[in-house]
C-alpha cells in the first residue's frame, strides 16, 4: 500500500511541475506579446508626428480608445507638417504602370 502511495504522490508532483511550467509558458508569451504592442504602438505614433511615449497611454483602461479615437480623427503632425511644406496644397501620389 504504502508503494501505491508513493507513486500517486509522485505522478501528483509531475502534474503539478507541469502545470508550474505550463504556467510559466503562457506569462513569458504574454509579456513578449504585450511588449511587441507597446513597440507596435511606440512605432505607429512616432509615424504619424506624436511623441512614441503617448503610445503608453494605450495601457490606461478606457484612456487607449481615447487614444485610438485620437488617432483616427485627428489631423496628425506630419500631416501638418506636409501641409505647411507643400504651401497648403495636397499632392495624391498617382503610380505609374
Amino acid at each position: 500500500m504504502q508503494q501505491n502511495t508513493d507513486s500517486s504522490q509522485a505522478a501528483t508532483n509531475a502534474i503539478a511541475a507541469m502545470g508550474a511550467t505550463g504556467i510559466l509558458i503562457f506569462v513569458l508569451v504574454c509579456l513578449a506579446l504585450f511588449v511587441l504592442q507597446l513597440v507596435i504602438c511606440w512605432k505607429i505614433a512616432a509615424k504619424a508626428g506624436y511623441q512614441g511615449a503617448l503610445s503608453l497611454l494605450m495601457l490606461v483602461p478606457l484612456v487607449n480608445f481615447v487614444i485610438i479615437l485620437i488617432f483616427a480623427f485627428s489631423e496628425w503632425p506630419i500631416e501638418s507638417r506636409l501641409k505647411a511644406l507643400t504651401g497648403g496644397t495636397t499632392t495624391h501620389f498617382t503610380p505609374t504602370a
